[in-house]
């Protein structure tokens, strides 16, 4: 079988890093492949742990048609896609191959590959591919291209220019109006001492209530852009122009993204540092508190520490946290890129690990 005769299946889901990843990997394999949005049930984490294999967690009125010819391959990531990749291959008779990206909650044998990153544990084994950051496929000639647009929105604006990228709650990191407002004070404060301006954008995951509280320690010059604005979202366009970046530590995807510019980067730390969690109202809510039980009782590979990644980036010298302490330095290697010619070496890690990982994907395939 040619490969322009492999069909794949992309399962996309609410979360935009998971989808971000899985077309990533679908594009670079080569391969023609399908989109098919999956719209979970919210209860379908009480169908995945009871019942397996089953198309009982999502709501097949607001999912794409699920239906033979049955693909050759399926691509998926996140918890709520993987009954349905796993259903897939079995109406097709065991013949679909199943790649997942993360950590899949079924055993690691149920799949013929899976590609994961440090925040998980996983063990060393033939159907997994390491990747130090997650996967991602922005070419320099599109993100050029995206900045180049952005530039005539912003162009009034004092530089350096800092994207500030915004998350939100993701596992036991909680994006609390509290955080808001220091991120949004700490910018302020770098955007003052570099003489530049902010570039902001949120999620759809930042609380509406951190944003308005970050927004509101503005004072320097800004643009910012709130999720669902109309109009193009500028998110690709700060990656390509912006001259340094604040991230949210709990983004994974952002994460990656931004370092992979060689622009300065840094992380600011969404978690709650030595309060115990008990103490913390947030602590009690569903995410954290699923989190935290499940780092205490899971198996080590249903696991999960973003904390493994951040500390990689500033270990390597690929990001600073931010804080009150750090910004003079920031401020001044910022005002000092602005007279340089800095070299850069963009994306060359991400580049990389997503061919190693489309290699391995093709592999699956080889011969058929």
């Amino acid at each position: 079988m040619g490969e322009d005769q492999i069909t794949v299946w992309c399962l996309l889901g609410k979360k935009a890093g998971d989808n971000t990843q899985v077309l990533a990997l679908a594009q670079e394999s080569g391969f023609g492949y399908q989109e098919k949005c999956i719209s979970a049930k919210p209860w379908e984490l009480l169908t995945h742990l009871s019942l397996g294999v089953t198309l009982a967690g999502i709501d097949r009125s607001q999912s794409s048609p699920l239906n033979a010819p049955w693909p050759d391959m399926v691509i998926s990531a996140g918890r709520r896609n993987e009954p349905v990749a796993r259903w897939i291959q079995c109406q097709s008779g065991g013949r679909a191959r199943l790649v997942h990206i993360g950590r899949p909650w079924s055993p690691l044998s149920a799949w013929d590959l899976v590609v994961t990153t440090p925040q998980y544990f996983l063990p060393p084994q033939p159907n997994i591919v390491h990747n130090s950051l997650p996967l991602h496929r922005l070419s320099e000639t599109d993100l050029k291209c995206a900045g180049e647009r952005l530039q005539t929105r912003v162009a009034d604006l004092p530089r350096p220019w800092i994207a500030v990228l915004v998350g939100g709650d993701s596992g036991r990191f909680v994006m609390t109006r509290a955080k808001g407002k220091a991120l949004g004070a700490l910018c302020n404060e770098l955007a003052i001492a570099s003489g530049g301006s902010l570039l902001a954008t949120d999620s759809a995951r930042t609380p509406k209530v951190a944003a308005q509280a970050l927004l509101a320690q503005f004072k320097a010059p800004s643009f910012c852009h709130r999720w669902g604005d109309v109009g193009e979202n500028p998110y690709s366009g700060m990656l390509g122009l912006a001259d340094a970046f604040v991230v949210t530590g709990e983004s994974m995807s952002m994460l990656g993204e931004a370092v992979n510019t060689g622009r300065p980067l840094y992380i600011f730390d969404v978690g709650d540092g030595a309060r115990p969690w008990w103490a913390l109202k947030h602590g009690y809510r569903y995410k954290p508190l699923s989190h935290r039980l499940a780092m205490r009782f899971a198996p080590r590979r249903m696991r999960r520490d973003i904390g493994n990644i951040q500390d990689a980036l500033v270990g390597s010298g690929g990001a600073r946290w931010l804080t009150s302490g750090t910004i003079p330095a920031a401020a001044e290697l910022l005002k000092a890129r602005l007279t340089a010619a800095a070299t850069e070496s963009v994306g060359a890690i991400a580049r990389e690990e997503l061919q190693r990982s489309a290699q391995a994907v093709r592999r699956l395939v080889a011969g058929r």
